[in-house]
């Protein structure tokens, strides 16, 4: 949950350097779009990740016992969200104008893939009508994953998850390369 947080929010970097005219001067690089759209996803996603990796030491120091593989395909898992989400939060950012208007949309988007990602509650006890939410969350998927991975809870096959949070991730870059490139 703090990789999906902290992903997020990093769109909002984007409003406030369109905000100060800094973003203006980004754009007129002899850099390609795509570039200046990969480098703010690495650079968003490696900040979530050193989040995520103070959440596993964490975990060990309350005494959860992990394995070396079992780390590095988190770290995976992580950066696959991260991406994913800091895409997302790109994608808005680089079409709101203002950052009231941007923090209402993300409210809007980040609390509902919180509470349906079945972080905070087994998704097997919820009422069918509920269920498809759940269905339709990408973060249930890393959520599930990550579990599978780290505590060996996993609801789904922890493959599944992993190609189902890809192809989300796959979508988000696609989306938000094409929304970098409208940019003016």
């Amino acid at each position: 949950m703090t990789i999906l947080f902290s992903s997020v929010f990093f769109g909002l970097y984007i409003v406030w350097d369109k905000k100060i005219d800094f973003f203006k001067e980004v754009l007129v690089a002899p850099l390609s779009r795509t570039t200046i759209f990969a480098g703010k996803m690495v650079g968003g996603s490696i900040d979530a990740l050193i989040q995520g990796t103070a959440m596993l030491v964490i975990g060990v120091l309350l005494g959860v016992k992990y394995s070396i593989l079992n780390i590095v395909l988190a770290f995976v898992f992580m950066f696959v969200l991260a991406a994913a989400l800091v895409s997302l939060g790109l994608i808005i950012g680089s079409n709101m104008e203002s950052v009231e208007g941007f923090q209402l949309v993300i409210s809007f988007l980040v609390f509902p893939m919180f509470f349906f990602s079945g972080a905070l509650f087994p998704i097997g006890n919820l009422p069918k009508y509920l269920l498809a939410f759940t269905i339709l969350d990408p973060v249930t998927y890393a959520v599930d994953g990550l579990r599978g991975l780290l505590l060996g809870t996993a609801q789904m096959p922890v493959l599944f998850d992993f190609v189902t949070l890809s192809g989300f991730a796959a979508v988000m870059i696609v989306v938000g390369t094409w929304s970098f490139k409208r940019l003016k």
